[in-house]
């Protein structure tokens, strides 16, 4: 089931944006929500519920316009933390429009495939305290390209409405063949004929990224949503910053 936003607390370090061009993130703290699923099995079926609510057939945004947002998120298995970050860019100009951060409890053991069960509830968090709205946003995952056909990106997208996608660093264990060298080129990701994503070439010569849909996108934006956030590195401007911010928030987060 989809978790309830009263799970969410406000923290007694609450950072409010600075006026000026400085941004100082919102920091949240985050229980796990009642009712949060506690197996495998439920998980599988939380999965299998709203994996029939991801819509396909929306082109999304337009490269380039409004908001994208990039989440990540960053774990302390010893003192069992999560942080999460959600930093929203200008699509046009990539630079930092709003950031903010979670810091809760790992929610669900670590489990190939409900790895979006440990994640969402301090993603949600973070997204909730952003001070603008965060039009698409860009996971560090997967959505389609998931064994069950829905990763983090399908799972955030459903339980937000907001247009998503996954750019992974890895294929999983989908197949695909190596796209030519240069910047743009694809080929399918592969789970047997079916394709559930595209290798992605965002630098010459470099090792692809891996696109797929999350929800409300199809993958040919989703594509080009990854090139535009690609000018100069590999990932995408929104992963690099997110991981970034939730790796500090992470070290940030008092002992618990």
């Amino acid at each position: 089931m989809p978790p309830s936003r009263g799970f969410l607390r406000p923290a007694s370090n609450v950072r409010r944006p600075l006026t000026g061009r400085t941004l100082v993130p919102i920091m949240t703290t985050v229980r796990i929500p009642a009712g949060w699923p506690a197996t495998e099995e439920q998980a599988r079926a939380v999965q299998d519920e709203l994996r029939t609510q991801v819509v396909l057939d929306e082109p999304g945004p337009p490269p380039g316009t409004g908001h994208v947002t990039g989440v990540d998120v960053a774990y302390d298995d010893e003192r069992d933390v999560v942080a999460a970050a959600a930093v929203v860019l200008d699509a046009a100009t990539l630079e930092v429009v709003a950031e903010a951060t979670a810091v809760g409890r790992i929610s669900f053991p670590y489990v190939p495939g409900l790895l979006a069960f440990r994640e969402i509830p301090t993603v949600l968090a973070a997204l909730d305290a952003l001070a603008c709205p965060p039009g698409l946003v860009v996971c560090d995952g997967y959505g389609l390209a998931h064994p069950r056909r829905f990763g983090l990106a399908s799972h955030l997208g459903v339980l937000t409405g907001l247009p998503t996608i996954g750019v992974a660093k890895n294929p999983f264990t989908f197949a695909y063949d190596d796209p030519g060298a240069a910047r743009g080129s694809t080929s399918p990701l592969l789970a047997d004929t079916e394709e559930v994503g595209r290798a992605l070439r965002t630098r010459d010569a470099v090792k692809p990224v891996f696109v797929s849909v999350g929800h409300r996108m199809d993958l040919a934006n989703a594509c080009a949503h990854t090139l535009a956030l690609t000018p100069k590195y590999r990932l995408p401007e929104t992963t690099r910053r997110a991981d970034a911010l939730c790796r500090t928030a992470l070290r940030d987060a008092a002992p618990r």
